[in-house]
């Protein structure tokens, strides 16, 4: 036999031990690794769920206008039309107010829930036999800084209401039935823990993708995660906020309306004195009013349209026969 063929013999049969081993080795990773059930499942996306509704069976839909410059009085005043606090808030409900705290701002620009209503709204209820109240709100800037520039962290506190901060842990991902956004979305859920009514509190505002910000809009509060996407979309989202959460009352306020450059603004100059209150029960039926304080209609903004079509309320506050008074 040749030498050179013999050596080539000698390099094949090595070369064959070495990958045998190699096929060993990676069979034995490979049965002890072995999964017998298979693949690990993608994560599913949790089944259509409900927020409670926190509205009150056979009350009807309740709306007033009041018109005057200082707050607490035209709360007051809109409340004592509908029936007083008593109709809406009894003994040992746990009463969440749902604010505007999304950015650090001062009361006096308007774009914030203002104080006032706060405060009012947690003294009203507590006098009502309310067991405890709550205030929160999922802000776009720092939380801390905006309860406290926006002053309606140290208003609640003052009232006798619970502040409550939003917390990674307190938010649970969400699948709105129906909905084609808010779906596996995480939605600020603990603060909602045992509620048994909820009420919304907003200022009226332009908004420069919406048309305007005022109570459905609000409830973008209540969603937590990159938010920001659904802007691509923002009349739906509303719409679709407006179908999650049934709210027990609304209160939207017009005291100076933020006219322009909203929903931040910024200066006084945005600003318009309107000097009205809404107070009610629907929630699309109120903003259908606010739309006109900043001088639009209701068809105006789309999700107001859309937030009828999916049962949230009426589009037309006319047929609410809303009761009008003033301070």
């Amino acid at each position: 036999m040749p030498a050179d063929e013999a050596l080539s013999r000698r390099e094949f049969l090595e070369r064959a031990a070495k990958a045998g081993a190699g096929l060993a080795a990676a069979a034995a990773i490979a049965y002890a690794t072995h999964d017998p059930a298979g693949p690990a499942p993608a994560a599913a996306e949790p089944p259509a769920a409900a927020l409670p509704d926190f509205s009150i069976p056979g009350q009807g839909k309740k709306m007033c206008i009041a018109h005057g410059s200082e707050r607490t009085r035209t709360v007051q005043l809109a409340l004592q039309a509908l029936g007083g606090i008593e109709t809406f808030v009894r003994k040992g409900d746990r009463v969440l107010l749902k604010v505007n705290a999304a950015f650090a701002s001062p009361p006096m620009l308007s774009a914030t829930t203002h104080p006032d209503i706060v405060a009012e709204l947690t003294r009203l209820c507590l006098k009502a036999g309310a067991a405890s109240v709550a205030v929160t709100d999922n802000p776009i800037n720092d939380p801390a800084s905006c309860f406290a520039l926006t002053g309606i962290g140290q208003a609640g506190r003052s009232a006798g209401a619970e502040v409550i901060l939003p917390e990674e842990r307190y938010f649970k991902p969400m699948t709105v039935k129906g909905a084609q956004l808010i779906r596996n979305w995480p939605v600020l859920m603990a603060p909602l823990a045992g509620v048994t009514k909820l009420i919304g509190i907003a200022p009226v505002k332009d908004h420069h993708r919406s048309g305007a910000s005022m109570v459905m809009k609000n409830w973008y509060g209540l969603l937590g995660g990159r938010r920001n996407i659904f802007h691509q979309d923002i009349q739906t989202i509303i719409a679709e906020l407006a179908g999650m959460v049934k709210p027990t009352l609304v209160v939207l306020d017009g005291t100076a309306t933020m006219m322009t450059n909203g929903p931040t603004g910024g200066s006084l100059a945005d600003l318009k004195e309107t000097r009205t209150l809404i107070v009610g029960t629907d929630q699309v039926a109120v903003d259908a009013f606010g739309a006109t304080l900043l001088g639009k209609t209701a068809a105006d903004l789309p999700f107001i349209a859309k937030a009828e079509a999916l049962g949230a309320g009426t589009a037309d506050f006319r047929l609410l026969s809303p009761v009008e008074v003033s301070a």
